[in-house]
Formats: C-alpha cells, structure tokens, sequence
C-alpha cells in the first residue's frame, strides 16, 4: 500500500473535519496492519480466524469452544468450523472435560505451541518496526487515547444494550 504524496494529503484535508481524517488514517493504518498479518499467515496456512483460537489457546489451556466463542464475539459454530479445521491440521487436540462429558476443552498440541511462538516472533517484529522512533512518553500518550477512544464507545454501546432492555 502507497503512502499519499503531498498534493493527495493536502486535497483529502480540505473541507473535512479533522476527527473524519484521524478515523480514516486509523483504518487505514489498520487495513495496513491486518493486510501485513494476512500476508504472513497465508503462507503458514492457517487463517486469521484460525490463529486467534491458538493465540488464545496459548493464553488460556483448556477452554471450550463456547467460551472461545465467547472472548473472540463470534458464535459458536463459527468457533466449530475452525476448531474441526485446526484439529484436522494437527495443531489442536479435544479433551473430554472430566466434570462434563458433553463439554470438550481444547489443547494445542506441539505444532500448535511452535505456530504461536513463531508468530509471537513475527508479531513482535511488525510492532517493533510501526513503533519505531516514537519515544516512551508518546506511546504513553497514544495508549491514552486510545483508552479514551475505546471508553467514548463502550458508552454507545452500554446506550444501546439498555435501550434493547
């Protein structure tokens, strides 16, 4: 993805308020962002979807697919169709869970631990480099933003959750 030249950055500007262009390069620095993840998880054959159950798997052993379901806000058969995915891949294995045998819990097995710490690796490296050259105080005071940011809606939704009560 190109970066606009000066004439483009000076025309999208005009007549647009400036919390509209903030929100707009922050898509596009996330488009960027996942366009980066994609490119490398294509190549290890595991999706994105796919990756953040064994991201999470590598956080939290044991889990169900319904509370997997749960933390990534998806619903559970779309947490099914993976999991079958990245059991068949080797990647994760089912537990039949002692206390209630009609609930599995998730492992990862040793192919499953080496795809998260390479990515670990990578995801590390691609933070470190769109972090370059910005000082201590000035992530301190992005990761306020962004709090700010993410509280500002958080009230939209707790606005509509009590409306739908």
């Amino acid at each position: 993805m190109k970066s606009m030249c000066s004439w483009e950055r000076e025309n999208f500007k005009k007549d647009v308020p400036l919390q509209h262009t903030v929100m707009v390069w922050y898509m596009r620095i996330m488009k960027l962002h996942r366009s980066i993840l994609d490119e490398r998880l294509k190549k290890t054959g595991v999706y994105r979807s796919q990756h953040q159950i064994l991201m999470m798997l590598s956080e939290h052993s044991n889990v169900s697919q319904k509370e997997i379901a749960k933390r990534l806000y998806v619903s559970t058969a779309t947490i099914a169709v993976s999991v079958k995915k990245l059991e068949k891949g080797g990647y994760i294995t089912r537990v039949m869970d002692q206390e209630d045998n009609r609930m599995n819990q998730l492992c990862l097995t040793e192919k499953g631990k080496n795809m998260v710490g390479n990515s670990r690796d990578f995801f590390h490296n691609v933070e470190k480099q769109m972090f370059y050259g910005f000082s201590g105080q000035e992530l301190e005071n992005m990761k306020e933003y962004l709090d700010r940011i993410y509280e500002n809606l958080s009230q939209i939704q707790e606005e509509k959750t009590e409306r739908e009560d």
